[in-house]
C-alpha cells in the first residue's frame, strides 16, 4: 500500500472514530489488513499534522486540523465544548475563563475561530484561557456575541460572569 493511501484510510478513521491513542488506531489499521509500526504510525500523524484536542467524554482525541472547521461552520459551533467551561471572570479589558483541566487550549482554539470583533486575541494554558478584548468592546458586548454565535453558553454562564472591576 502506497504511503498516500494509508493517509487516506488514516484520515477515515480520525474522522470517524473519537481515538485517544496511538495504538487504538494501529489496531483499527491491523483490522482493515494494514500493518505498519508504531514509528511509522507516528510519523504519518506528524505527516497529516494530526492534533489532540480535548473531548468531554474521552478525554483527548486524535483530530485532523480541517476537522474543527470555519466559524460559519454548524459543526463547529455543534462542537464547542460548552460543558468544558467552568465561569468566566474580568478584570479591565482581560477576560479569564476557567475551564476543566486540559481543555483551555481547545476553548481557546475555537474563541479564535469565532472571530468575534470584540477579541484581540486569546492564550491559554491548561485549564484557562485570558481573552484580551479590544480597547473599544465592553465586556457585555463580548458576552452577547459569545452567546449569539454559541447559544448553549448562555445558560452555562448564567450566575458564573462576573463583570465587577477587580482591584
Amino acid at each position: 500500500m502506497k504511503k498516500s493511501e494509508r493517509h487516506e484510510v488514516i484520515r477515515q478513521l480520525l474522522q470517524t472514530h473519537k481515538i485517544t491513542h496511538q495504538e487504538q488506531l494501529l489496531v483499527l489499521l491491523k483490522k482493515m489488513g494494514i500493518e505498519i509500526t508504531q514509528a511509522t504510525l507516528s510519523r504519518d500523524l506528524h505527516a497529516l499534522r494530526v492534533g489532540k484536542v480535548a473531548d468531554i467524554k474521552y478525554g483527548r482525541v486524535y483530530a485532523l486540523p480541517d476537522q474543527l472547521g470555519r466559524s460559519e461552520d454548524p459543526v463547529f459551533t455543534n462542537d464547542f465544548p460548552v460543558d468544558s467551561i467552568r465561569s468566566l471572570r474580568f478584570s479591565g479589558n482581560l477576560g479569564v475563563m476557567k475551564t476543566r483541566p486540559s481543555f483551555a487550549p481547545t476553548v481557546g482554539l475555537f474563541l479564535d475561530k469565532l472571530e468575534l470583533k470584540e477579541v484581540t486575541g486569546t492564550v491559554a494554558g491548561d485549564d484557562t484561557v485570558l481573552i484580551i478584548l479590544e480597547e473599544s468592546a465592553t465586556r457585555e458586548e463580548f458576552v452577547t456575541s459569545l452567546i449569539e454565535k454559541i447559544p448553549r453558553l448562555q445558560e452555562r454562564l448564567i450566575g458564573q460572569i462576573s463583570f465587577e472591576r477587580e482591584l
